[in-house]
């Protein structure tokens, strides 16, 4: 069954700047330097403009957390974030190796002789 190709997911890229940054409780200004500085890359609409998703508003709140809870400055939250999403992809890819590892293992069991 194919997809339904307008439901939405937390990545769609739906709200507007003025919308993303009331959502997010920041300045639209503030939004296009995040997308400057790559700490958020919004969707584009036809005509350039920028739109974000669920996940994009989340991303903008954790990045204002780290500002002004932690004082921590614009570069070292890219960094953080860098390093989040670099985890996230190594923590998959481990993931997925141990399921081949437990694959080669169940084939190795069934085609050995018992010893």
């Amino acid at each position: 069954m194919d997809a339904n190709p307008f439901e939405l997911t937390d990545d769609t890229p739906v709200y507007v700047i003025s919308v993303a940054a009331q959502l997010a409780g920041l300045h639209p200004q503030t939004l296009r330097q995040y997308d400057r500085l790559g700490l958020v890359s919004p969707g584009r609409s036809a005509g350039r403009g920028r739109l974000y998703s669920a996940r994009d508003i989340l991303l903008l709140r954790e990045v204002q957390r780290l500002s002004q809870e932690h004082g921590i400055n614009l570069a070292g939250i890219k960094r953080i974030l860098e390093l989040e999403t670099e985890n996230m992809r190594l923590r998959e890819e481990i993931n997925r190796l141990r399921g081949e590892v437990a694959m080669l293992r169940a084939l190795v069991r069934y085609e050995l002789p018992p010893a």
